[in-house]
């Protein structure tokens, strides 16, 4: 591994952050600076760069700059004093992984340096194993039986039924599927046709899928070959079967049955071969019992069945599809991809989800396009994963971590945001009568102590543990919320 550059102008906290990081295994090579950087950078790149936005001899933020010419995926951590936030916001636009507000606690500091280090590393990997992302994303044991179906039938043409809610990839498993059939690329090569029978109308998907001869209704006037035609050699895939109608079913029953259909208007049966692969979000048995499909068509078609589970039964693949949709909606609108911080990721992976891996690859575009800073912060997500009840369908994780040592927050103030502006005064004029009414003594203080408490606890909690921006935020001095944070014991 490379070494970790420090550049500062302080002998100080060059010597500190080299003690510490030397201790954890890091070798570091220090600069007083943004000259000697730029001319080492000629010779020898970092791991990672940790960088003063103030030194004689140029500006940290120039220096940035220049590095990330050169070194565009490189992680460079901006130590800021109180007085450079504004210098801060700039880095983040410029590239920057992180900064450091000084003073800074040393643990914290290798702990930061840390993750730039295992970024730098994986982006490094990725590199390495060249830009062509892979067809599917999924470490969780449901997508994993997934995988092994699909090598499982790779050398098949038997009849395959996907279901899963919409949004989960069922058309690119039966990509996968053909590709790696006899079919696809590592046989024939014949065509994957694709085709959603809930987004024709009636009277026109009979046509799309057989095809139709001249004159055989209003407006043919030439023949058309159907997609079943089109799929000869290759295979049809047949999304949102469930909402098929009746009547068609018949004809495709048949088809399924004996290789052979007409065209709409012809009176010359045709045969293709073509593998057929269909995919539902609906409960087909449920369809059958209601009368509205075909129980031996629901036979013919469900010979092998492939289960995609929900996104919000697989969070643990979540952090690994984000990065790869950031990457791609970067690279496609030709720029920087973009990188979740921490507590944003927690935020994604304890969302619900209801469009599952669409509704995310979505929303990493849309973030691409509107999150502010290279870093994505909570307060950059859309409003839908900011309400209350975003996580409210993911009962089973544990609650986002706080503060080390912050309080719990009261129940009070985890009531809806639907609730008025006002109740919670309500709320606060209900303890404090109770409290009264039990005689309990010193009740301003002990109530004082709770807001305080409740306010620095959220505002750090806003600013992942950054104490001068938080007291930047809640519009108190820097000594206060040190003082304060003290008093209340929010730092044990």
């Amino acid at each position: 591994m490379k070494p970790i550059w420090v550049a500062d102008d302080d002998q100080s906290i060059r010597f500190v952050l080299e003690r510490a990081l030397t201790r954890e295994q890091f070798t570091v090579r220090s600069f007083s600076n943004p000259r000697d950087v730029l001319a080492a950078l000629e010779t020898d790149a970092p791991q990672v760069l940790v960088s003063d936005i103030r030194m004689p001899g140029g500006s940290g933020l120039e220096l940035l700059g220049k590095v990330k010419q050169r070194l565009p995926g490189l992680p460079v951590i901006v130590m800021t004093a109180y007085s450079d936030l504004d210098s801060a916001v700039s880095a983040f636009q410029g590239g920057a992984f992180e900064y450091l507000p000084k003073p800074f606690d040393v643990p914290k500091a290798v702990e930061l340096i840390r993750r730039a280090v295992e970024e730098s590393l994986r982006e490094q990997s990725g590199s390495d194993q060249g830009t062509a992302a892979p067809e599917m994303l999924g470490q969780a044991p449901a997508m994993q039986d997934v995988f092994r179906a699909i090598g499982r039938l790779s050398q098949s043409n038997v009849t395959v039924l996907i279901t899963g809610e919409s949004g989960t990839g069922k058309e690119l498993v039966a990509r996968a599927l053909h590709r790696h059939s006899p079919r696809g690329d590592l046989g024939t090569k014949g065509p994957f046709i694709a085709i959603n029978t809930a987004a024709i109308p009636k009277d026109l998907l009979e046509s799309e899928l057989f095809g139709h001869e001249r004159g055989a209704f209003t407006g043919a006037q030439t023949m058309r070959r159907g997609r079943f035609e089109q799929a000869d050699g290759g295979t049809l895939f047949l999304d949102e079967i469930g909402d098929m109608p009746f009547d068609l079913q018949t004809r495709l029953l048949r088809v399924l049955s004996d290789g052979q259909f007409y065209r709409v208007g012809g009176h010359q049966p045709l045969k293709a071969n073509v593998r057929v692969i269909a995919a539902t979000h609906q409960n087909l048995e449920q369809r059958v019992r209601e009368g509205a499909f075909r129980e031996d068509l629901y036979h013919r078609l469900n010979v092998i069945r492939l289960r995609l589970p929900p996104l919000r039964e697989r969070r643990e693949d979540i952090p690994g599809l984000a990065r790869a949709f950031l990457a791609r909606s970067a690279h496609e609108l030709g720029v920087e991809a973009k990188r979740l911080s921490e507590a944003a990721m927690e935020r994604l992976v304890r969302f619900g989800f209801p469009g599952n891996v669409r509704q995310l690859e979505n929303l990493c575009h849309w973030l691409t396009v509107m999150a502010p800073a290279q870093l994505i912060d909570v307060k950059d997500l859309p409003p839908e994963l900011l309400s209350d009840g975003a996580s409210a369908e993911a009962p089973d994780m544990p609650a986002m971590p706080s503060v080390v040592g912050a309080p719990a927050a009261p129940a009070a103030a985890m009531v809806s945001a639907v609730r008025p502006a006002d109740a919670w005064l309500a709320d606060l004029a209900r303890e404090a009568r109770r409290l009264l009414d039990a005689g309990v003594p010193e009740v301003w203080d002990q109530l004082t102590k709770q807001f305080e408490g409740q306010l620095i606890h959220v505002a750090l909690e806003n600013t992942r543990g950054r104490r001068i921006e938080a007291a930047q935020k809640l519009g108190i001095g820097r000594n206060t919320i040190t003082r304060k944070i003290q008093e209340l014991g929010l730092d044990e």
